[in-house]
């Protein structure tokens, strides 16, 4: 699998709250670069406790789930993109169907002040 925004895991990784992410993260990316998924089936061989969301969106559980992963698969293409990465904790303020969408990513307009 072809895997985009690989620095989306290095941020994460990098907070000083989340220094102990990098090992698990890293080892969830090179197991995904190996992979050639071609259904949730292929998913589900690799990470039975993946949860799958709609539109492609897949939750991973990383570092014994306190952190979680959500990405997009595109099956067809082999790709996949990170669309967040947090904490367990965070994970619960967030809609992980949205996430990592441009038009949430925005900061909040300015106009009026």
């Amino acid at each position: 699998m072809k895997i985009l925004s690989r620095p989306i895991l290095r941020q994460f990784w990098e907070r000083e709250d989340c220094k102990d992410s990098k090992q698990p993260l890293l080892s969830w990316f090179k197991e995904v670069e190996k992979a050639a998924w071609k259904s949730p089936a292929d998913v589900k061989k690799l990470y039975s406790s993946a949860d799958f969301v709609s539109d492609g969106r897949i939750v991973f559980n990383i570092g014994g789930n306190k952190y979680r992963l959500v990405a997009w698969v595109k099956y067809s293409l082999q790709l996949v993109l990170i669309k967040w990465v947090g904490t367990h904790q965070e994970y619960g303020e967030v809609d992980v169907t949205t996430v990592g969408l441009s038009s949430t990513a925005k900061p909040p307009s300015k106009r009026g002040k």
